[in-house]
């Protein structure tokens, strides 16, 4: 029978770092995932080839787990095996867009070690001459892989619109994330396809640990700049109305990784909403939020907001408040601008955040089924959260005793039992 080239025919091997960063692998031990702090052994099935625009992190203070391969017991790998002293770190895979990861990479930390920064930690391992990682392609929509983009059509276009709209502080800002973080959104406004991406606001009513544009806790850095002013629906407009018009599969969204919380900018949402829909019915207008202010909701949903994705790490109270750490609104309002948005016609999304041994604990699993058939949201993206798997278990409180189901069994006990329940990584288009 012909072996599958998507899984390997053995099982990988542990990968390691040197002190200059060099990754080699250690064929003695297998390589191990890691589920909320638990060691265990992948299934082959559970490997796909590392996929292309993925990158590989060295994790400092942090040594290697690997399994025993006839006790399969963990064993940690305390020094470089071929210089032997000499420290060493574990390794983890950054997954391009539209990957699910099955387990974080397997470590131990050591005393003094610092904060990961806001990346997510794929299991990655060795084997035939390439690396393997534990996940799978939750979304076949190629908008945000890195083949789609060259980087000198890129530079040449932003240019172009950076000059032609010179007073435009949007357009200005969207070059930068577009020239200097490499924004994937940025990158397709600038190429005139899918979904663009309208950040508006510069401030926030939550405290999310994990906010990639703001970070006051001094843990970690964030990612990017937040943008420091609201643009008007006049200069909102300048982008959306040409890019609905002319764009193919055409998405504009408001609420990006550049900003804080855009419901706080309703007024302007609703104005630039208007202004749009006075000029063209083409595409969709699509909202990124934690979902904090239902009234705002319905208020935008009246003036032409299509779609809605609603941002959430937890079907849990407590989860869900020690991550997003809100000021003046709780989980029951997210909750009740699903039902306002759901109910004005409109479709929603949820952006769920996934790590292995929380999100398919049974715990979990058990507040999502119930979410989903009192609200019944259209869709669920699959999005790995970008945090340091330990620090989050311990701001959230995690009850690390949570029996897990696997990630795997979980997509597809939800399947099962929500048929009708769209899964995917993007926006998808409504009109």
């Amino acid at each position: 029978m012909p072996h599958n080239n998507n899984h390997p025919a053995g099982q990988p091997t542990l990968v390691y770092a040197d002190a200059n960063g060099n990754i080699s692998d250690f064929p003695l031990l297998h390589m191990a995932g890691m589920s909320s702090g638990q060691f265990l052994l992948p299934k082959k099935e559970d490997f796909i080839p590392l996929p292309e625009g993925s990158e590989l992190f060295v994790l400092p203070g942090r040594l290697p787990v690997g399994l025993d391969p006839d006790s399969g017991e963990p064993l940690l790998l305390e020094d470089n095996p071929h210089k032997p002293g000499e420290l060493i770190q574990a390794v983890s895979a950054f997954m391009s867009p539209a990957h699910t990861a099955i387990f974080n990479s397997a470590y131990q930390t050591q005393e003094n070690a610092p904060h990961l920064p806001l990346f997510a930690y794929t299991a990655v391992g060795w084997y035939d001459d390439r690396f393997w990682t534990t996940a799978f392609r939750c979304d076949v929509d190629v908008r945000q892989d890195s083949s789609q983009f060259n980087q000198t059509v890129i530079n040449s276009k932003t240019q172009k619109k950076l000059k032609q709209h010179k007073n435009n502080r949007l357009i200005q800002h969207l070059g930068k994330c577009c020239l200097t973080y490499a924004c994937p959104a940025a990158r397709n406004y600038f190429l005139g396809r899918w979904e663009a991406p309208l950040p508006t606001s510069p401030t926030c009513n939550a405290r999310c640990v994990g906010c990639i544009s703001l970070q006051s806790s001094g843990k970690c850095s964030a990612t990017q700049d937040r943008m420091r002013f609201v643009p008007t629906p006049a200069e909102i407009a300048e982008i959306a109305i040409p890019h609905l018009q002319q764009a193919e599969q055409a998405i504009v969204s408001f609420g990006q990784g550049c900003e804080g919380e855009p419901l706080l900018q309703a007024d302007t949402i609703e104005q630039a909403i208007t202004l749009i829909r006075r000029k063209t019915d083409r595409g969709t207008i699509n909202l990124n939020s934690n979902a904090s202010l239902p009234q705002a909701i319905k208020r935008l949903s009246a003036a032409g907001l299509d779609s809605l994705r609603v941002s959430l790490n937890s079907a849990q109270l407590s989860y869900h408040t020690g991550y997003y750490r809100p000021q003046k609104f709780s989980l029951p309002d997210v909750l009740e601008s699903i039902r306002v948005m759901k109910e004005s016609g409109g479709f929603v999304s949820l952006n769920y955040f996934i790590l292995p041994g929380v999100t398919d604990s049974v715990e979990e699993y058990t507040a999502l089924r119930h979410l989903l058939h009192t609200y019944q949201p259209d869709r669920i993206q699959l999005r790995n959260l970008n945090i340091d798997p330990e620090w989050y278990l311990r701001c959230i409180k995690f009850h690390t005793s949570s029996p897990s189901m696997g990630m795997k069994q979980w997509l597809e006990d939800i399947k099962k039992e929500f048929p009708k329940l769209q899964f995917g990584y993007y926006n998808p288009v409504i009109r």
